[in-house]
């Protein structure tokens, strides 16, 4: 045979083999996700399961790594005036949106007066009444445009503050402030958050979403930092029935879980070892009370249930010792702040027992008139449990206790539109490392204020805590004292003090536990 025919017959085979072969198989991330979204708008939205999803779509001016600390977001750069009022923020200049177009300080000065605007009726509003005319903006006393954001220059944006806000970087992590698309809201109006509309500007964008069933995100090839984003999908996948979520983990379905259902913690923990992930949370447990509707308008009664409620067994048997007995709103773990416990923290549950006996006397409480008490709560067999174990423990002291369960979205979208119950669980996980994150849920103006409480005494500490900013001692010692008046008030119910509970395969790798339980996909691969 011909030798230089041998070699080119030889290439050709070579060559053919190359192209039959089959493409590299994509890297896809399927994450259990507790519920499915409300919304995918980052100006209605309030819960964790939503900002886990937001965390992939969008970028905000800083971000969060793997372990939680402060990176830079869309802004590569940033600087603080010495009397920490004013801040300017250098944007990327390879920052753009998923279509192409550039990410300029327009869309944020856009993006926050969207926020503050009372049309949009945000929930998280009222987080950013630290910046100059947020709360005169969204009580409709100012204009947007007397909101404290300018473009100084299309790459710089300038935020001006009421005063010193030592967590403002912290905030501007969360989703709520995350830029949106003028022109994508313009086009499609309400329809602007469906696959094929959304624009944004995070390291994966939005290609499926079937309810109930997954949402998929796609690898944005125009994020600023794609090179090194692994991940080609990430498949959110809403699992509130957290048992069938094992089973989805353990056939291969799942690659990690969100939460877990913690009657069958023991055996999880013998069967997965290390894989079954839990620690520290920052974040509180509690129950939402209507305020506003008779009887629960009265503090002493509210009280009455309260220390009626035998936390130690909730922590130890409902949850399996993977959650703290809670008598504060603001769990422990915070730099510099010591939580303001109820007064009872310490007394023996029996002595409570006591207490609360006289207060329902007193009220006129008994066999002839029993106290009715609803609690509602969200699908998941942990809450459930909960409930149950509320409802065991009220019933010898004749409270009857009826138990009403929806789906997630249901459940809280009944709460942020303030519907009628009379006990309702929630959750609040830190959105920044400050007791102000805990406390600021319950001022009269807040959007996640479900129980709502009016108090002017909680009101006026929480504005002289934000008026201290330049003296963090000061600062924190009125944050407490306002503590100390939403406990004593009983303006929430706090039960319990988190630990996350999450599942993670050994496939996946740069998955790090931390306070938070931030994970966002783009330090991921599998």
């Amino acid at each position: 045979m011909n030798r230089s025919r041998f070699r080119s017959t030889l290439l050709a085979s070579i060559l053919l083999a190359a192209f039959s072969l089959p493409a590299a198989a994509d890297m896809v991330y399927n994450r259990g996700n507790s519920a499915d979204p409300e919304s995918l708008d980052p100006h209605k939205t309030s819960t964790v399961y939503e900002a886990h999803i937001l965390r992939d779509l969008f970028e905000g001016l800083v971000m969060q790594d793997a372990t939680a600390n402060l990176i830079p977001g869309a802004a590569a750069s940033w600087t603080v005036s010495p009397d920490g009022t004013v801040y300017t923020f250098k944007l990327r200049p390879d920052a753009t949106w998923s279509n192409g177009e550039p990410l300029t300080a327009e869309d944020f000065v856009y993006s926050l007066r969207r926020l503050e605007d009372p049309a949009t009726g945000a929930e998280y509003a009222s987080m950013l009444y630290v910046i100059k005319n947020g709360e005169e903006v969204n009580t409709g006393k100012a204009k947007p445009e007397t909101l404290g954001v300018r473009a100084v220059d299309p790459k710089t944006l300038e935020i001006t503050l009421k005063s010193p806000t030592p967590y403002f970087l912290e905030v501007l992590t969360h989703q709520a402030t995350y830029p949106v698309s003028k022109a994508s809201i313009e086009k499609f109006g309400a329809e602007w958050i469906k696959p094929g509309n959304l624009v944004s500007n995070g390291a994966f964008t939005l290609s499926e979403f079937v309810p109930n069933d997954h949402i998929k995100l796609s690898k944005n090839p125009k994020f600023h930092d794609a090179a090194s984003v692994k991940l080609d999908a990430v498949n959110y996948i809403p699992t509130e029935d957290r048992s069938t979520a094992i089973k989805r983990y353990e056939a291969g379905e799942l690659d990690s879980n969100d939460d877990l259902p913690t009657e069958q913690l023991a055996d999880l923990k013998k069967k997965f070892g290390d894989q079954v992930k839990i620690g520290p949370y920052l974040g509180t447990y509690y129950y939402a009370i209507k305020t506003d509707k008779a009887p629960w308008t009265n503090p002493k009664l509210r009280r009455a249930v309260s220390l009626l409620i035998d936390r130690d067994f909730l922590a130890e048997k409902v949850w399996q010792n993977s959650m703290l007995p809670a008598y504060s709103m603001v769990p422990p773990g915070i730099d510099g702040y010591t939580p303001a416990e109820a007064d009872y923290a310490k007394t023996s549950q029996i002595d409570r027992e006591d207490e609360a006996k006289k207060i329902l006397d007193e009220l006129g409480y008994g066999p002839n008139k029993p106290l009715k008490l609803e609690i509602r709560y969200n699908t998941s067999e942990n809450h459930k449990n909960t409930a149950v174990a509320i409802q065991e423990q009220l019933k010898p002291f004749g409270i009857e206790v009826t138990l009403v369960n929806t789906d997630t979205k249901t459940h809280y979208g009944h709460l942020e539109q303030k519907g009628d119950f009379d006990f309702a669980r929630a959750g609040w996980i830190a959105d920044y490392k400050d007791p102000e994150s805990f406390l600021g849920i319950s001022r009269k103006a807040s959007g996640n204020n479900y129980s709502s409480f009016n108090d002017l005494a909680f009101d006026k500490l929480m504005d002289e805590a934000a008026a201290a900013g330049g003296d963090p001692a000061a600062r924190m010692k009125k944050l407490a004292e306002a503590e100390k008046e939403l406990i004593d008030q009983l303006g929430n119910l706090p039960l319990l003090y988190y630990s996350y509970h999450d599942i993670v395969s050994p496939k996946l790798k740069g998955w790090q536990a931390n306070v938070m339980d931030v994970h966002p996909s783009r330090f991921i691969s599998k």
